[in-house]
């Protein structure tokens, strides 16, 4: 019988975080990736504003290029365990969260699943997102717009989203 041959993705989270200690938040997410995920390349740390919901502290966010040999769904699973066991609890939507990782990227997957959309269908809105993408993959291509992260950042307004000290 033939060894099966593992299939490596290449996948880019957002991580994000305003609750408690904020960088060490990040920290553990990190680090709790890589027991099936390896982390290829980081972001920065940059402050930014809280969106969809201000009432809120400044959030914490970088962005991770990752390879794993995990598929969507399995990967959203472990992505799930890691922030609840980094403490994360439910919340109300874009509220307060001590951790959160949202799966950007899967290679050139398009996915639309009832748990799952790849790529996010946000992402191209978040400048949040995007500057700390574009740091680590400005030439990456969005598979559904059709244009570079690059491309995308320059069509949102960034001036709020600093490195964070």
């Amino acid at each position: 019988m033939p060894l099966q041959k593992i299939m490596n993705h290449i996948v880019y989270f957002a991580l994000g975080t305003n609750l408690g200690d904020r960088i060490a938040n990040l920290r553990a997410a990190v680090e709790a990736l890589a027991s099936e995920i390896n982390v290829i390349a980081e972001s920065k740390v940059y402050e930014t504003p809280p969106w969809g919901y201000e009432k809120q502290p400044a959030f914490l966010n970088m962005a991770v290029k990752c390879e794993t040999a995990l598929e969507p769904e399995s990967l959203l699973k472990r992505l799930k365990q890691i922030e609840v066991q980094l403490g994360r609890e439910q919340s109300f939507r874009w509220g307060p969260r001590l951790i959160d990782i949202d799966i950007l990227f899967h290679d050139d997957l398009i996915l639309k699943s009832e748990s799952l959309i790849i790529p996010h269908p946000r992402l191209h809105e978040r400048a949040f997102v995007l500057v700390p993408l574009a740091e680590i993959a400005p030439d990456l291509v969005h598979p559904v717009l059709k244009k570079t992260i690059k491309e995308l950042l320059a069509s949102v307004d960034s001036d709020d989203i600093h490195p964070y000290k």
